[in-house]
């Protein structure tokens, strides 16, 4: 495993950044446009962000920032957001099975999709035709927890080698167990849906505050979904947005002005790299987060990030750690670099791990995470040591804040979602 890390002050990231950023500052100012030959229009994001600056300039004087970026997002409706690609806009039938929904989310190249009960009538109502949302992790932690109770041994499958895997997806059990049998399990996620008419506030605090990694956003009248917002299209749509009076006022603050990283070093979860990949994706399912960095004997530096969404290439691709005698961190990310590279797969997993300085400005860090196409970038001191995290929650959680008794019965008739099931 490579321990180098590109770090946003390094040069030739800086350099990126330097035209980067002067070039949308550049695009904004324009108006949107581009060069004057061959102009092209502004970027649906873009054009929500001159939306937002339109907004801005005519709120109360007497309002602060926050406030105002609050009312603007208000007035702001959710038919605004752009289209996801018709590829992220699908639904898996309730009496799919296991292997069939892994295929489909491996196909589509998403970590989730909503369950629709086929067994709701053709003129069902939204909240009547989907059941929950089915995700890669829950999947493979339920078979996992499934392999635990037939074995009594809850430590048996994190130690287990490289066929476990390749047995258990070959199995009749995972062929023939749908998705609607799992439909009680503590790890599935609600399903939790936008209108057209709901404000990007409420679009912005349940992708921040309330921890939903994507939304639906349903049609009431036909019962179907129209779209799919994720955290990582609101971090694109602020990339977009650079260079706008509303955005430099938020953006240009450096990271430890806005408190960031949230959480102190010491209780900053991590994993060896000599440690069953297992017990890692575990851990990420009962504390509730998206990824861990990869650490060093020493536990000081990091040198490597695994995700939570990395759990599908346990299930799309068992036979490439049939050679290991037991599936470690460190041998599950060489395996796996390995199998993007022989089927030549973009992923940010063949490129070096991404860290930044807690003196490097929001607007920097929105920036490189749209460009590297990741969810979370890791905080340095100057000897590399990890001093933190930031992800995409975080920076959402930066722009918006609930007002008191905003969402009323907002959640009426949904289950929450337990802190150990969010991803």
């Amino acid at each position: 495993m490579s321990d180098k890390s590109v770090s946003i002050a390094d040069q030739g990231a800086a350099g990126w950044f330097c035209v980067s950023v002067r070039d949308r500052r550049a695009r904004a100012m324009d108006g949107g446009m581009e060069s004057p030959v061959g102009r092209s229009p502004r970027t649906p994001e873009a054009e929500i962000g001159h939306r937002l600056e339109d907004l801005w300039d005519v709120q109360q004087p007497q309002l602060s920032p926050s406030q105002k970026l609050n009312s603007c997002f208000e007035d702001l409706p959710v038919s605004s957001f752009p289209a996801a690609p018709p590829s992220q806009v699908i639904d898996i039938p309730s009496d799919a099975s296991l292997a069939d929904a892994v295929e489909t989310l491996s196909k589509h190249k998403i970590l989730s999709a909503p369950v629709r009960n086929v067994n709701a009538p053709e003129d069902a109502s939204w909240i009547d035709k989907y059941i929950g949302i089915v995700e890669f992790p829950g999947i493979a932690v339920w078979l996992l927890h499934q392999f635990e109770i037939a074995n009594s041994n809850p430590e048996a499958a994190a130690s287990m080698g490289g066929c476990f895997f390749e047995t258990l997806t070959s199995s009749e059990f995972y062929k023939n167990t749908k998705v609607e049998d799992i439909a009680g399990s503590f790890r599935w996620a609600p399903f939790l849906a936008l209108q057209n008419s709901d404000s990007f506030l409420t679009m912005l605090l349940l992708l921040s505050k309330y921890r939903m990694k994507s939304l639906p956003v349903v049609d009431l009248g036909e019962g179907k979904i129209e779209n799919v917002i994720t955290q990582s299209a609101v971090v694109h749509m602020l990339a977009e947005c650079v260079g706008l009076h509303w955005f430099e006022n938020w953006g240009s603050k450096k990271l430890y002005e806005l408190g960031l990283p949230i959480m102190k070093p010491n209780r900053l979860l991590k994993v060896n790299e000599e440690e069953p990949v297992l017990k890692a994706f575990k851990l990420m399912r009962e504390k509730g987060v998206g990824g861990l960095p990869v650490v060093n004997e020493s536990g000081e530096r990091a040198i490597g990030n695994i995700s939570i969404r990395d759990v599908q290439y346990l299930l799309t691709a068992p036979e490439i750690y049939k050679d290991y005698r037991s599936i470690t961190v460190k041998n599950f990310l060489t395996a796996v670099r390995s199998y993007l590279e022989e089927h030549h797969e973009a992923s940010p997993m063949l490129r070096d791990l991404v860290t930044c300085k807690r003196d490097d400005t929001l607007e920097d860090i929105i920036l490189r995470l749209d460009h590297e196409k990741i969810h979370r970038i890791y905080v340095v001191d100057e000897e590399e040591n990890l001093q933190g995290v930031i992800t995409l929650r975080d920076i959402i959680s930066k722009l918006v804040h609930e007002p008191h008794g905003y969402f009323g019965d907002f959640f009426y008739g949904v289950v929450p979602l337990p802190e150990s099931s969010r991803v």
